[in-house]
C-alpha cells in the first residue's frame, strides 16, 4: 500500500480549496519549465490551449513545443503565423512558441517522444509538462508548480477536470493493483477500474499522494527522470503510451506524486457512439496490443491468468462490429500475438492494411 512521504505540513492555497505542498530550500528554487503539446487537426482546441499556457510569464514557462502531427486542417499555417513573433492578444503569439511539424502522423506516442526530445535538445528544461491540445492549465497552476516542494518527486500528476469541474475519468492517476495487496483484492472483488484509479477522497486531499501511473495531461516530469528512463515508446502510436511510460518510471524507482492542488482542464469528449464499436477499425489493433504490453508490465507472472480473463471479454466485442467482424478478429489476433511478444515494429501503414484500408486518414490519431 502506498504511503505519503516527503510532503510538507504546510501548503499554498489554490482555486477550488486544494493546496500544493511547499517548504524547504528547494521550494523557492527557479525551475526552467517547458511544455510539450501534441496536436493533430484540432486548431480551435489548440488555440485555447496555447492561450492558457502563454498567459504565464517566461519565468513560469520558458517555452512551448507544439508537435504538429501532420495536420491537414490549416493548423500548420495557423502556427506558422504565430511562432516566434512578439506577443499580441488575443492570439497566442509569442517567441516562446516552438513548432515541430512532423511529415507523417506518428500518433500521440510518437508526438510526445519527438516533442520531448526536441524540448530537451533545444530548451534545456529542468522539468517538462506534457498535455494534449484539448487540455490547458487552470489559472494559477503553473505558479503553484513553481512554489511546490518537489523534493523526493521525479514526476507530478495534476488533478484533471472537465470544464464544468467534474473529474476527468480518463486522466485519473492509478495504483498498480499487482503491487498493492489492498488494491488487488478490491479490484478482484468487483471494484474494477474504480479500485485502482484514484477516487474522490484523493482529489479532496491537501497533500501529495504517491501513485504508480498517470496520463500525459498535466504530467510534469523532471529532466533527470527522462535522462534515466529515456523517451516514451514512439511505436506504441496511441492508447496506453502514457500509462506504460509512467509505470516504467515508478517501477524503475522513480516517484510520481499526485498533487491535487495542481489543476488542469481537459475538454475531452466521450468517443464513439456508445455501442462498443471501434471507429475507425484500425484502432482495434493498438488498443488491445498496448493493453497487453501494459498488463504484462504491471502483472509480472500473473499476466497469464489475466490474459485468460480478458481474452474472452475481448472476443465478445466482435458482436458490435457487424459487417466488419472478420477484420475485427484479424486485427485482434495480430494485436494479441504482438502484445504477448511485446512487439511494436508493425508500421501504421501495415495496420491500415490489416483493417482493409479502413480509416486511411487517421485525422486524430494523437488521441484515443
Amino acid at each position: 500500500m502506498t504511503k505519503d512521504s516527503n510532503v510538507s505540513d504546510s501548503g499554498t492555497a489554490l482555486p477550488g480549496g486544494a493546496a500544493v505542498a511547499r517548504g524547504g530550500p528547494d521550494a523557492g528554487r527557479a525551475r526552467r519549465l517547458v511544455a510539450v503539446v501534441v496536436t493533430c487537426n484540432r486548431w480551435p482546441h489548440l488555440q485555447r490551449c496555447l492561450a492558457a499556457l502563454l498567459a504565464s510569464p517566461p519565468a513560469l514557462l520558458a517555452a512551448v513545443v507544439v508537435v504538429d502531427n501532420a495536420s491537414s486542417d490549416g493548423t500548420a499555417e495557423w502556427l506558422a503565423a504565430r511562432a516566434g513573433a512578439p506577443c499580441a492578444e488575443p492570439s497566442p503569439t509569442d517567441p516562446r512558441l516552438d513548432v515541430l511539424r512532423l511529415a507523417v502522423n506518428t500518433g500521440g506516442a510518437g508526438g510526445f517522444a519527438a516533442g520531448m526530445a526536441h524540448a530537451l535538445a533545444r530548451h534545456a528544461p529542468d522539468w517538462l509538462v506534457l498535455l494534449d491540445d484539448d487540455a490547458r492549465p487552470a489559472p494559477g497552476a503553473l505558479a503553484a508548480f513553481h512554489t511546490a516542494d518537489l523534493r523526493g518527486w521525479d514526476a507530478v500528476a495534476a488533478a484533471v477536470t472537465h470544464p464544468d469541474g467534474r473529474v476527468c475519468d480518463m486522466n485519473r492517476p492509478t495504483l498498480n493493483p499487482f503491487a498493492h495487496r489492498r488494491v488487488f483484492w478490491a479490484t478482484l472483488l468487483g471494484g474494477g477500474r474504480g479500485a485502482f484509479h484514484l477516487g474522490a477522497d484523493a482529489y479532496a486531499r491537501t497533500q501529495p499522494l504517491a501513485v504508480d501511473g498517470a496520463s500525459f495531461v498535466g504530467f510534469f516530469v523532471s529532466r533527470a527522470a527522462v535522462d534515466r528512463l529515456g523517451l516514451p515508446e514512439a511505436r506504441l502510436f496511441l492508447y496506453g503510451d502514457d500509462a506504460i511510460y509512467t509505470l516504467r518510471l515508478s517501477q524503475s524507482g522513480g516517484r510520481i506524486g499526485f498533487f491535487p492542488g495542481l489543476r488542469f482542464v481537459h475538454d475531452s469528449q466521450t468517443l464513439g457512439a456508445g455501442d462498443g464499436r471501434f471507429r475507425p477499425l484500425w484502432k482495434v489493433y493498438y488498443y488491445h496490443r498496448n493493453l497487453l504490453i501494459l498488463y504484462r508490465l504491471a502483472a509480472g507472472w500473473l499476466f497469464w491468468p489475466v490474459l485468460g480473463v480478458v481474452l474472452p471479454v475481448w472476443l465478445l466485442r466482435v458482436r458490435a462490429h457487424e459487417g466488419a467482424r472478420r477484420m475485427f478478429l484479424r486485427l485482434l489476433a495480430r494485436a494479441v500475438r504482438d502484445g504477448i511478444a511485446g512487439r511494436t515494429e508493425l508500421r501504421h501503414a501495415q495496420v491500415l492494411a490489416l483493417a482493409g484500408g479502413a480509416g486511411r486518414n487517421p485525422a486524430m490519431a494523437s488521441q484515443p
